[in-house]
């Protein structure tokens, strides 16, 4: 098993790890055209989107992606780890912590000192891995609009 970059060839297994991602935490999921907008997003030079696989024998079995946004309170750039999921058989064996390795060391090298996410606060295993790895909490409401 190894951890690579994404690439456009991997928009459609990448796509059913989001589902099952989206599942697993019990949110909606549109299917229907997800893995060719995910394919744009690979090569798009006015994004700042970044995504790794964890790939066995031509299998996708988990993901990590990050973006750079702008904290406007220290006017400063951070990376945010949009999404990390592993499928349950790969989980605990130390590749949640390699795909954050890999991502805060991508963050550093695009001069970002901080790595910022979210996870849903009935997800205690995830906070537990999170706190583990020395990250700190600071509990808000996370409210999303649709725009149109």
């Amino acid at each position: 098993m190894k951890i690579r970059l994404a690439t456009m060839a991997d928009a459609k297994g990448l796509s059913q790890l989001c589902q099952q991602h989206a599942a697993y935490e019990r949110i909606p999921f549109e299917a229907a055209g997800h893995a060719e907008r995910l394919g744009l997003l690979f090569g798009n030079a006015q994004l700042t989107w970044w995504a790794w696989v964890l790939e066995s024998e031509g299998e996708l079995l988990g993901y990590a992606t990050m973006t750079i946004d702008i904290a406007t309170l220290s006017a400063t750039p951070f990376a945010h780890l949009d999404c990390l999921f592993l499928q349950s058989q790969v989980r605990g064996q130390g590749w949640g912590k390699s795909f954050v390795d890999i991502v805060s060391q991508q963050a550093a090298s695009l001069g970002c000192t901080e790595l910022q996410w979210q996870t849903p606060a009935w997800n205690t295993s995830a906070i537990r891995f999170y706190e583990k790895l020395g990250a700190s909490c600071q509990p808000k409401a996370r409210f999303s609009l649709m725009v149109t």
